[in-house]
């Protein structure tokens, strides 16, 4: 893994890519309000000498390089360190495995390290190549933060719009196959949210502190990226809320079902017990049975199991227990 990008941009929206193997940074200095971009998938050791040599801190190459990164925005000196996420739109990867994308902001120099792909910084080398690239650093930050909100939107949408088929077909539905379904979107959201909540965070830090190369139009863009972030962290706890309100409603009838269940049960139970205690009377083994001497004891029998289903009948029916 080593260096993906490097341009020197010249402040006016040009870029120029470079090489930095044996060149000291002050070679490789864009001119005038100029800076240098490297981007990196992991600096190698030779790379993370070469930005030694730049300024960068031991503490700074660690956090850059650290395996796992929350949002957060820390000010050293004159520059930034910055984490990010965004959503995971590799191919065949889940949203909610977000990747992260740190960043190490000055004046004169941006360095951002990811360890999986991030689009948005390829969006940002597109916009470099066709001569379209970030004014300043901040700029750069702005327009990096402003294409994680814009990956993120979809992914919300599409939950937004799973949460309101489950409750549009609620009442028809599988409730054990609807069920898993409330359970993954509760899952994701979860996920999501507790990355946006300080990623928005970072960003208004971001937004507030006193650096010269905070440009207005990149405090402007700034905002912007944290107003949608707040946007889809308050999508995402709706989300939340509606999955757990259509999960209560599923065990509130899960419990009705069991418990109509087991009324018929108990209502079957009661109605033979009566008449399996008279055919138990009437079956045991002893002398004195009524009617075992009389040819018509059996019909006689019958009739009185069938007058005492009926009294049983009209009894729960009165009391509510049959519907029927």
């Amino acid at each position: 893994m080593a260096l993906i990008a490097a341009y020197r941009l010249d402040g006016h929206g040009g870029a120029e890519q470079v090489e930095i193997a044996r060149r000291s940074v002050a070679a490789l200095r864009a001119p005038g309000a100029g800076f240098l971009w490297l981007h990196f998938a992991r600096p190698t050791p030779a790379e993370q000498d070469w930005l030694t040599t730049a300024g960068l801190e031991g503490p700074v190459l660690d956090a850059l390089d650290a395996a796992e990164t929350r949002p957060r925005c820390t000010v050293f000196e004159d520059g930034v360190l910055l984490n990010l996420r965004g959503v995971n739109l590799s191919e065949g990867a889940q949203p909610e495995d977000m990747v992260s994308l740190r960043l190490w902001v000055t004046g004169r120099l941006v360095v951002s390290v990811q360890r999986r792909q991030v689009r948005a910084v390829g969006d940002l080398i597109e916009a470099c190549q066709r001569g379209a690239g970030p004014s300043a650093p901040g700029d750069l930050v702005a327009r990096l933060a402003l294409r994680l909100a814009d990956r993120a939107e979809p992914v919300v949408a599409e939950l937004n719009e799973r949460i309101d088929d489950l409750e549009d077909r609620f009442e028809a539905a599988d409730h054990v196959r609807l069920r898993g379904e409330v359970g993954e979107i509760r899952r994701v959201s979860i996920i999501l949210r507790r990355f946006m909540f300080p990623l928005r965070d970072a960003l208004s830090t971001l937004g507030i502190e006193d650096m010269d190369w905070l440009t207005p139009a990149a405090r402007s863009r700034i905002r912007e990226a944290t107003e949608r972030v707040t946007r889809l962290a308050e999508d995402l706890d709706a989300i939340r809320d509606r999955a757990e309100v259509v999960h209560d409603q599923i065990l509130e009838l899960r419990a009705e079902v069991a418990n109509r269940q087991m009324l018929i049960l108990s209502v079957v139970a009661a109605i033979f017990l009566p008449l399996g205690l008279l055919t138990g009377l009437l079956g045991i083994n002893v002398g004195g049975v009524p009617g075992a001497d009389n040819p018509w004891a059996f019909w006689e029998v019958c009739g009185l199991l069938v007058a005492i289903l009926v009294v049983q009948v009209i009894l729960f029916r009165k009391m509510g227990l049959l519907r029927w």
